[in-house]
């Protein structure tokens, strides 16, 4: 054959080629926009768009981009709140509620402002990410008939029995052995187990630790390793450790498909595994991203950072302002301890034909390598 194959029992249930899924993840849909998706499943993976945030239209006309890409199967993901919020329909009023909440914390975003020479712009009242919302993006999901729905937060199992209706595969997402239990009784189809060093909103057990543990309590439930997987030698790992399949973020957030902006795809190629670090100054949940100036400048300051959603909205000024300047180097750059393994920015075809052979090489080394006694 001319090219290396990894292939199990998995792929076959799924429908791909090889046991390698992009995750769908968020950052307002540049992370992961249709082009990645598509060409990550055109090359025999899954790919998946992360929704999260975005209006039920745009999240229809995304689905649509990507079904114009390729026929292979793909999904989406998307967050589910926990319980019904109490938003109002816009933001403006609660944003300046929180400023004048929390006057020294506000003032020191705006201090941040003035440092960088930022506009002093404010952020659009954006969709208020609630269950209204969730069900509205629900209702398209199901409509378009997309094949697999990841829930990235959440439990999906008020929708175990439509999906099972139209043939619609649920994936959950867990970052300790107890939610992967959670997710296993909700009757999801596989679920994510992911480590501390990926991206975004993480747990507290690292990859190597947890895959297996994950593994042993939600069997025969099919599990796919997440955190710290970029290359090869990854996959092999994570299958030796029980998976069956690996959800891969950070090494997909440089491809060229990808619309992210250069300045963070730069800085990811650039950094080491330490510049990933975890911190709620962004959201006011532990998130890993890059360490950034602006970071920095929050752990100086010696304030300490708000609960949910309040931090969150009041750095969603400095993030408009430092959008409107252009300055996307200042930037949430969401992204895992992987991005260490990340050497150049290249399209999503040639990384995924880097992974397979990569896997596949490795394998064959330790064939060649090992030595085993059997009695």
């Amino acid at each position: 054959m001319s090219r290396a194959v990894l292939h199990n029992a998995f792929c076959d249930a799924w429908g791909i080629e090889v046991p390698i899924f992009l995750a769908g993840m968020g950052v307002g849909g540049r992370a992961t926009p249709p082009a990645l998706v598509a060409a990550v499943s055109q090359a025999g993976g899954l790919g998946v768009l992360g929704c999260s945030g975005l209006s039920p239209e745009e999240t229809r006309r995304r689905i649509r981009a990507v079904r114009a890409l390729t026929d292979k199967p793909f999904g989406v993901d998307l967050l589910l709140p926990a319980r019904i919020a109490d938003a109002p329909p816009t933001r403006s009023a609660v944003r300046d509620e929180i400023r004048a909440r929390f006057p020294q914390h506000a003032a020191f975003v705006q201090e941040l402002i003035r440092r960088y020479g930022l506009p002093d712009v404010k952020p659009a009242d954006e969709t208020v990410v609630n269950i209204e919302y969730a069900k509205s993006v629900l209702e398209v999901i199901f409509d378009e008939r997309v094949p697999v729905f990841a829930a990235g937060l959440g439990d999906p199992d008020f929708l175990l029995d439509r999906a099972r209706a139209q043939g619609m595969k649920l994936l959950g997402l867990s970052g300790s052995v107890r939610n992967a239990v959670r997710q296993k009784k909700t009757g999801v189809d596989a679920i994510v187990a992911q480590g501390t060093e990926a991206g975004g909103h993480t747990g507290t057990v690292a990859s190597l630790p947890l895959i297996p543990q994950v593994v042993d309590a939600v069997s025969p439930t099919p599990v796919l390793a997440a955190g710290g997987i970029a290359d090869g030698r990854g996959i092999v790992a994570a299958l030796a450790l029980g998976a069956q399949a690996v959800w891969i973020g950070t090494a997909f957030l440089v491809a060229d498909e990808g619309e992210l902006f250069d300045a963070c795809k730069d800085q990811i190629v650039a950094s080491d595994s330490e510049a990933f670090r975890i911190s709620k100054i962004w959201t006011g949940k532990t998130v890993r991203a890059f360490h950034s100036e602006i970071s920095q400048a929050w752990a100086e300051s010696g304030l300490p950072t708000l609960e949910t959603p309040h931090q969150r909205i009041l750095m969603e000024d400095f993030l408009a302002a430092a959008l409107a300047a252009g300055r996307h180097d200042l930037f949430y750059n969401i992204a895992g301890q992987a991005g260490g393994l990340v050497k150049g920015r290249r399209p999503a075809k040639d990384i995924m034909a880097d992974l397979v052979d990569g896997a596949v090489e490795q394998l064959r080394r330790l064939q060649r390598d090992l030595v085993i006694s059997l009695p």
